[in-house]
């Protein structure tokens, strides 16, 4: 299933670990691996399946490089 690509207007207030990692551009593991080290604000179990709350994945990036706000290492 293929879903638009995310524009400002279609954005919903909950992302998938897809969506949210399109919105940061970067690549889908790196977004997991960073959720499963608990670096990524706003997480929430629905089940198996894991959402990102929107507002806080854009504050917490506010100001902040990609790799800064992925907990990069050196």
């Amino acid at each position: 299933m293929n879903a638009p690509p995310l524009a400002a207007g279609n954005v919903p207030e909950f992302l998938t670990v897809e969506e949210a990692a399109e919105l940061l551009r970067v690549n889908r593991k790196t977004l997991y691996e960073a959720i499963r080290l608990e670096q990524v604000p706003g997480v929430l179990r629905v089940g198996k399946a894991l959402r990102i709350r929107r507002a806080a994945l854009l504050e917490w990036t506010a100001g902040k490089g990609r790799d800064s706000a992925l907990g990069s290492r050196k």
